[in-house]
């Protein structure tokens, strides 16, 4: 039986993914306990509000490292937009294929699913959503970008970045990206002045 301290990180860690895969309203206690190997005793023990208490920890632990990947990126490509975005591109493909074209992103399949559920949860992943935005913002700035620019581009990453990801999903294959990456060339993290550009 795992020890308490692995029981409560194998939980989140179970949600997390089941999340990705399946949704929230989908995914149930039991199955992830049964995925997790946590005892229900030890579950409630840490998590005494049930699900959506793990579903809080879940998203935070998905925002946190989903942070983390850009801001290592935007460190790896500093000054470099057109670069910054194709190493997003990159990643994101990379995931899809390593899960067999499994996972979502948690934050998008819950908030397919949660304004009509929780509303603390709700909000909780839009600031996911809008926290991730604003290291993309931050780096187009770095690059020269007006505020302005840089924050609509940013916007329209990442909203694209999460069709991409659904589009993946469906076609599995990462071609998507591909294309989203060539777009990106062309029009959102181009230098500044570049003809036809917005």
């Amino acid at each position: 039986m795992p020890r308490k301290t692995d029981a409560r990180a194998r939980a989140i860690a179970a949600a997390e993914r089941l999340f990705r895969i399946q949704g929230y309203t989908a995914t149930g206690l039991t199955q992830i306990l049964a995925e997790s190997g946590a005892p229900k005793g030890s579950f409630y023990f840490h998590f005494p509000r049930g699900k959506t208490q793990l579903a809080e920890e879940a998203i935070d632990r998905y925002v946190a490292s989903r942070m983390a990947v850009l801001r290592n990126i935007s460190a790896d490509t500093t000054g470099d937009a057109l670069r910054f975005v194709q190493q997003i591109c990159d990643t994101f493909a990379a995931e899809m294929i390593a899960s067999d074209f499994q996972y979502g992103c948690l934050m998008q399949n819950l908030a397919n699913e949660l304004p009509a559920l929780d509303a603390e949860l709700t909000e909780r992943v839009a600031r996911g959503f809008a926290d991730s935005t604003e290291i993309v913002a931050e780096h187009f700035m770095t690059c020269g970008f007006a505020p302005a620019r840089a924050s609509s581009a940013a916007a329209a990453l990442v909203a694209a970045l999460e069709g991409a990801r659904t589009i993946a999903r469906l076609e599995r294959s990462p071609a998507v990206f591909e294309a989203l990456a060539e777009i990106s060339l062309q029009r959102w993290a181009a230098p500044e002045g570049r003809p036809g550009l917005v």
